[in-house]
């Protein structure tokens, strides 16, 4: 339930406009509209960087119940630039909750929509596709009539929006462990988790690093994270990839396996309405084993333009869209989906071992 008396207003760029109760920050915002399909876990999607430049939409009717968390936040902010639900919740009840999703986003300064057929906008992405929206909230009188949705999403360098500026270190490697350099294209903040577990030192770096910074550092090995945007784009960082390769293991993880596909000469292309949810079955063509995975992402690997060296490992058995891969002599692979999954399922998550068994036998 929103505060009473705001308004809210949600306009698509083909002309549909769903009026609802606003909520989070009193705000109009702009970005493309995009829905996951999880049950739980809209406190992880919310603070997800590879939401940057987009309008989420959550499929499960009911949102807020268990409210904010200290501890489940995979970034330091809110990362949409709008929410829309069915039914916000108006009560919140969990032992580890300090605030309810409306305080959550008006903190942040990012608007909200409930009270609107989430189920009708849903089906219509499906047929259409993701589109550009915008997203108003409001008190008293609002013509919103003269609103005008003007959002480009393709082409927009959303990475340096989300990238850190400085190196971080989290974890100590000792005298056994492995020292990771994570690059960070917009990473989840659960990736650093595993790694750490594992007894990595994880050095999270800017996108924009040269090679020579990422070097110093003497990494055991390379981690390219999540991000949001078009991954063909991003021009220098196939170099960077493509030059680090040649002398490190390297995992890549979502919009990173899109990167590592350009830095061999593979290429991407834009899905219709991309994978967004924690259900998404995987298979691994090796060993025939089926993995539920979580994903978010709107681009994918061209599985007719395989990167050089490279072989498909892993495809989405929802559309066979390629979802992993792997280089025949390198120690390099990648999967698009999300093996940190936070929140689950946890079925992948031997894909950290996998890494760092590579920097131990290198």
């Amino acid at each position: 339930m929103a505060r009473g008396g705001t308004r809210a207003v949600l306009l698509l760029q083909d002309g549909t406009a769903l009026q609802g109760e606003g909520f989070g920050a009193r705000a109009i915002s702009q970005g493309e509209l995009v829905f996951n399909t999880s049950m739980t876990g809209y406190q992880e999607a919310l603070t997800d960087p590879s939401y940057a430049g987009q309008i989420l939409l959550m499929t499960n009717p009911l949102i807020g119940n268990y409210g904010i968390n200290a501890k489940d936040f995979e970034s330091d902010k809110v990362q949409p630039r709008g929410f829309v639900v069915r039914n916000l919740s108006p009560d919140f009840s969990h032992m580890e909750a300090i605030e309810g999703v409306d305080a959550f986003l008006e903190r942040y300064g990012v608007p909200g929509i409930t009270g609107i057929d989430t189920r009708f906008l849903v089906r219509k992405i499906r047929t259409k596709g993701v589109m550009p929206a915008l997203l108003a909230t409001y008190e008293g009188d609002f013509d919103f009539k003269k609103l005008k949705v003007d959002f480009d999403y393709s082409g927009k360098d959303f990475v340096r929006e989300v990238t850190t500026q400085k190196p971080k270190t989290f974890g100590t490697s000792g005298p056994s462990g492995k020292r990771v350099v994570l690059i960070d294209y917009g990473v989840k903040m659960g990736i650093v988790r595993e790694l750490v577990a594992r007894g990595c030192e994880v050095i999270v770096v800017p996108s924009f690093s040269t090679v020579e910074q990422i070097k110093s550092h003497k990494p055991d090995g390379i981690l390219l994270s999540n991000g949001p945007g078009d991954p063909a784009i991003l021009t220098e960082t196939h170099k960077t990839i493509r030059e680090l390769a040649k002398s490190h293991p390297v995992f890549g993880i979502c919009l990173g396996h899109q990167l590592l596909a350009h830095a061999f000469k593979g290429s991407t292309y834009k899905q219709k309405f991309g994978h967004r949810g924690a259900n998404h079955p995987v298979l691994e063509r090796k060993t025939g084993r089926v993995s539920i995975t979580t994903q978010n992402h709107g681009y994918a690997v061209d599985p007719e333009r395989v990167p050089d060296g490279f072989e498909i490992t892993h495809v989405n058995l929802n559309d066979n869209t390629v979802e992993g891969m792997e280089h025949k002599e390198l120690p390099v692979f990648s999967v698009q989906y999300h093996p940190e999954a936070s929140p689950g399922p946890h079925d992948s998550k031997q894909l950290f071992d996998r890494f760092v068994k590579m920097m131990e036998a290198r």
